[in-house]
C-alpha cells in the first residue's frame, strides 16, 4: 500500500475500546482505494462502515476520515451504530476543518505528529497481509 495511513489519537483509543483492529482497519482503506466508499461528505471528508464480529456492515461500525488519492489517509473519528445514526451538522464541519488541516500538512509535519504521538502510524503493508493467510 503506496499510501501513508494515520488515526488521530481520539479516534485511536475509539478503535480500541471497540476492539477495531489495525487489520480491519487496512481491509477498509483496500477497499477506499478501490473506489468502494458509504457517502462523500465533501472536501476530503469520507465516512466509511467497517464490519466488527463478523456481523456485517449494516449494523457495524462507522468512521470518518480524510482521503487524499494515492498519498494518504486519516481516521479522524469514529462510532457504532447502535450508538448514533450519524454526526450532526456541527461535527461534519469540525471534522471537515480538521480533515482540512491533514492534508495539508507536509509529510515532515505529518511525521512530527506520529513522534510526537499525537497520529499514530496504521501499518498496512500488502506484503505482511500475503504472509499471513492461515493466521487468522
Amino acid at each position: 500500500m503506496a499510501i501513508v495511513v494515520l488515526k488521530n489519537r481520539p479516534f485511536a483509543r475509539w478503535a480500541k475500546g471497540e476492539q477495531l483492529t489495525d487489520k480491519s482497519l487496512c481491509a477498509a482503506v483496500r477497499e477506499i482505494q478501490n473506489g468502494l466508499v458509504d457517502a462523500r461528505l465533501g472536501g476530503f471528508l469520507f465516512k466509511k462502515r467497517i464490519a466488527k464480529d463478523h456481523k456485517g456492515k449494516s449494523g457495524s461500525l462507522r468512521t470518518i476520515l480524510a482521503y487524499r488519492q494515492e498519498d494518504r489517509l486519516v481516521f479522524l473519528f469514529g462510532f457504532a451504530k447502535r450508538e448514533r445514526s450519524n454526526i450532526d451538522a456541527a461535527e461534519r464541519k469540525a471534522l471537515l476543518e480538521l480533515g482540512a488541516i491533514y492534508m495539508a500538512m507536509s509529510a515532515k509535519e505529518l511525521k512530527e505528529g506520529v513522534k510526537e504521538g499525537k497520529l499514530l502510524e496504521v501499518h498496512c503493508d500488502d506484503e505482511d497481509e500475503k504472509e499471513k493467510p492461515d493466521s487468522q
